[in-house]
């Protein structure tokens, strides 16, 4: 046996203990916000962003020792300890997977800074034995620049859900047709004079869905797919997530403006509600709608305008989904929740699946319009709510044809085969929304969204999604109106994402009964070789227009041909859909008429022409891209969106041109000059 000198006993006895301990220690495993110093270690790139005075949450997950718990925790903002309360709870109950029932979340809620810079987080717990845990973030609170021009009193967001490049590039050929290369009539859009390409990734993807895709714009920070308005926690609550101030409430509260949301969708879907909800489960639908009327006085709520009944209607009613298994309902006697209603100044909530929320709109001022004409008998109202379907509305290529007639459903029109022939056109909600949101005296933000552009790229339905985006360029005009009369309105059009990776690849090289006769000989042989024109051989496809603003038909000699880059497997055969797919999210889906729609691409097409494109990905859609989408600015402060920008920086442009003023000379956009004083 060796013996070792007493100095190194005792000094590897020592590094020993010190190691245990190391190990033993509590540990923080998220912090919140976000940031990469957190992450990492590193200080850039910064990932939260806030304005002077908006509000958001912190929150941070503590681990302990086995057998121990936190007892305490502690925030501090560059050193200095934040006063407000930190409501601390354990995991034994109401965590996700994998995370301990002595696991410790500790939250503050509604935290402000008014100093622009960056500002250090740090979190400091102690477990009952004593030991501490310290974590260290980052965020930086954003400055407002120097104003060159006049505040605007209006903010417009139009977007074009899923609406890429190619998307925006199909409508121009449909609506406006070209000659000798040249438009003959360019989309309204094309006419702003500003346009940066907006980068999309959210919080934990390259590829974002629908619901940070729109947060960013509004949030100004980003947050995981299927969440809005709030960043990531370690609970499964649906609603108790740290939140982030919206442009709408941060707008609301300190410049007293009005908020309007327009969209196709059910009013639930993830854009919609990503301007006024906070949740971290965008199928949340009860609790979802729920909040856009208990928190109307946060948002300041005017207009809403969808789809969407089935979730304004009792339980019980026919065509009702409201459900408490997904309403919201915040216990006063958990701090934890507690604090969303004492520091947000928000309703509490409660499980009221038979709830009459059209009831209560009406009784709180709202005029409520079920119909297009009900919609138009309602114009100039203080207050509207509009309801025009179950779930989403139909799609414009539906909506028109039922308009003229066209029996191309399985008891008459496809519109009347969802029971609701009386739906309005986006650009007719569009307009409704502004009659009434004109009449704020301090202003409004109306976000409009065009939801079937992506809707029907996830079917790879090319002439659905290509009318439903020459319906939403119809409501950029009439917003573009709007502001060329009200010189004080900015107005953007924008995507939250690419969807499909739609591609122009060309044109029809035959008629359309010459196609026809190709698709009863099947095959690629027959359908690709003898049809796809590429190159001077796709020409230029020539659709004519109705009075109606829509084409007189969409299988035409020499057509558009349209292919897809992020597609699940289908049969192509290049001609209109009878039908639309099956929407599952109808109450009515599974009932007649609406059982007999095809469920699937593969189960639409497999009757039809037996030409199989084999897709990239699994399932039975097509998914969104990480593509860089375009974004196009009118009005005063148009030319600050410019370059390459992320999809967050959008939001402080916007926040900078409505609290301080516009970064660009006003002259320079287009728009009418705001009167002398008018603000």
């Amino acid at each position: 046996m060796i013996s070792k000198p007493l100095p190194t006993l005792l000094a590897a006895a020592s590094a020993l203990l010190a190691v245990t301990a190391a190990q033993a220690a509590p540990t923080v495993t998220r912090l919140t916000p976000p940031s990469e110093l957190f992450a990492s270690g590193q200080p850039e790139p910064v990932i939260a962003r806030f304005l002077p005075g908006q509000r958001f949450d912190l929150q941070a997950t503590i681990k302990p020792d086995a057998g121990q718990r936190i007892t305490a925790a502690r925030f501090f903002i560059d050193g200095k300890p934040v006063t407000a309360n930190v409501a601390l709870r354990d995991c034994a109950s109401g965590c996700v997977k994998g995370i301990t029932a002595e696991t410790a979340i500790a939250t503050v809620r509604a935290v402000s800074l008014d100093k622009p810079g960056r500002h250090e987080l740090r979190i400091e717990a102690t477990q009952a034995d004593g030991q501490t845990a310290t974590a260290r973030g980052n965020f930086d609170v954003v400055p407002f620049a120097t104003a060159m021009g006049p505040k605007v009193k209006n903010v417009i967001i139009l977007l074009g859900d899923g609406m890429g490049a190619a998307q925006r590039t199909a409508a121009r050929i449909v609506k406006g047709g070209y000659a000798q290369g040249k438009v003959i009539t360019p989309l309204a859009m094309d006419s702003f004079p500003a346009t940066a390409l907006v980068k999309t990734a959210s919080l934990n993807s390259v590829v974002t869905d629908s619901s940070p895709g729109m947060t960013s714009y509004v949030s100004g920070n980003k947050n995981n797919n299927n969440e809005e308005g709030v960043f990531p926690d370690d609970t499964t609550d649906a609603f108790d997530n740290p939140r982030i101030e919206y442009l709408s409430e941060y707008l609301h509260r300190t410049e007293g403006k009005a908020l309007g949301i327009v969209t196709t969708a059910d009013v639930f879907d993830a854009t919609p509600a990503g301007n006024a909800v906070h949740t971290s489960n965008r199928g949340a639908g009860t609790g979802i709608v729920d909040q856009f009327f208990d928190d109307r006085e946060r948002t300041g709520l005017t207009v809403l305008l969808g789809g969407g009944r089935k979730w304004f209607l009792p339980a019980g009613t026919p065509g009702s989904e409201r459900a408490e298994a997904n309403d919201y309902a915040f216990s006063s006697t958990d701090a934890h929740t507690a604090d969303i209603v004492k520091r947000w100044g928000v309703a509490p909530g409660a499980k009221d699946k038979d709830r009459d929320l059209i009831k209560d709109f009406q009784s709180a001022g709202y005029r409520y319009a079920p119909t297009r004409t009900a919609l138009m008998a309602a114009d100039g109202a203080d207050k509207l709510l509009g309801l025009f379907s179950f779930s989403n509305m139909n799609v414009a290529l539906d909506k028109i044809d039922g308009r003229r007639g066209a029996k191309k459903g399985l008891t008459g029109t496809v519109v009347e085969d969802y029971g609701f022939p009386d739906q309005p056109m986006l650009d007719e909600m569009a307009r409704a929304a502004l009659n009434t949101l004109k009449k704020q005296p301090k202003g409004f933000v109306l976000m409009i969204e065009g939801a079937s552009i992506d809707k029907q790229a996830h079917n790879m339905d090319t002439e659905r999604w290509m009318l439903d985006t020459i319906e939403f360029d119809r409501a950029v005009q009439v917003a573009q109106d709007f502001a060329r009369e009200n010189g004080d309105t900015l107005v953007i059009v924008t995507a939250d994402h690419e969807c499909s990776g739609a591609a122009l690849i060309g044109g029809s090289m035959l008629t359309d009964k010459a196609l026809q006769e190709a698709i009863q000989k099947k095959g690629a042989a027959n359908l690709r070789d003898k049809v796809v024109g590429v190159y001077e051989k796709a020409g230029f496809p020539r659709y004519r227009l109705a009075a109606d603003g829509y084409p007189e038909a969409t299988d035409i000699d020499y057509r558009l041909l349209v292919g897809y880059g992020a597609n699940a497997d289908r049969y192509e055969d290049w001609r209109t859909n009878a039908t639309p797919m099956r929407d599952s999210q109808q109450p009515m889906a599974k009932t007649e008429p609406l059982k007999w729609y095809p469920p699937a691409p593969l189960e639409r097409d497999d009757a039809l022409g037996d030409y199989l494109v084999t897709g990239q990905v699994p399932g039975e859609s097509a998914v969104h891209t990480a593509t860089d989408i375009p974004l196009s600015a009118f009005g005063p402060g148009a030319l600050a969106f410019t370059g390459v920008i992320d999809n967050t920086d959008v939001f402080f442009k916007l926040a900078q041109a409505a609290v301080k003023g516009t970064t660009a000379p006003a002259d320079t956009t287009g728009a009418k000059r705001p009167a002398k004083g008018r603000r």
